[in-house]
């Protein structure tokens, strides 16, 4: 589903800042040997996941979805001289091409790939985080949100990709789709939640932005 008109999209990217060759390079090369390459996080998202960050200026990141490590990538541009982005994936298939580009980057040392299931590392880590992105699986959406409050240091961000999911959370409910259901549930918590304030977002597949209180 389209959410804004096609042409409205093409300005909107044409407007914004343009992409580095770095991160045009992991495009083309996911887009020619990834499977769902449509999980990208992409130029107009990618720009503002990093003004975000660049904005925020974090010491600690984290990442629950890696792919191929375009959005981290984003967001590491905004990392402080000792700031660390913790990067969660649970596909060993990705990890090569993440590091030869988080490697290129020049911010290597500073994004730090843990591979398995989010819900067993992110308890293992002795962190509080200025900053979490959530782009994984959406069944677990709700589960991320418990575990991923009480880390969040005050002020800081949660920053949840795919939340309108095609369209389908404003459609009728299919009594096997796991994934829209959690949706469902994690957008409500998010709105609900009375440690966060939230706003939603129409861009792309669905963005929410909530800041803890």
């Amino acid at each position: 589903m389209e959410f804004i008109p096609q042409a409205i999209d093409l300005y909107s990217s044409a407007h914004s800042q343009e992409e580095p060759e770095l991160l045009k390079a992991l495009n083309k090369e996911t887009w020619q040997t990834v499977l769902a390459p449509r999980m990208l996080s992409g130029h107009l998202q990618g720009r503002l996941l990093s003004l975000l960050v660049k904005i925020k200026a974090p010491e600690h990141i984290l990442e629950i979805g890696t792919y191929t490590g375009y959005s981290a990538l984003c967001m590491a541009e905004g990392l402080t001289e000792h700031g660390v982005l913790h990067t969660i994936d649970r596909n060993p298939e990705l990890q090569a091409i993440q590091r030869k580009y988080f490697d290129r980057s020049g911010k290597g040392t500073q994004i730090i790939q843990h591979l398995g299931a989010a819900s067993d590392i992110i308890p293992t880590l002795d962190q509080h985080f200025d900053l979490v992105f959530i782009d994984a699986d959406k069944a677990n959406y709700p589960l991320y949100l418990e575990l991923v409050v009480p880390i969040l240091k005050k002020g800081g961000l949660i920053v949840s990709d795919n939340v309108l999911w095609s369209g389908k959370v404003v459609e009728p409910l299919a009594e096997n789709d796991a994934d829209t259901k959690a949706l469902l549930v994690y957008n409500q918590a998010l709105n609900l939640h009375q440690e966060l304030e939230t706003v939603l977002l129409p861009i792309r597949d669905g963005l929410s932005i909530a800041r803890k209180k």
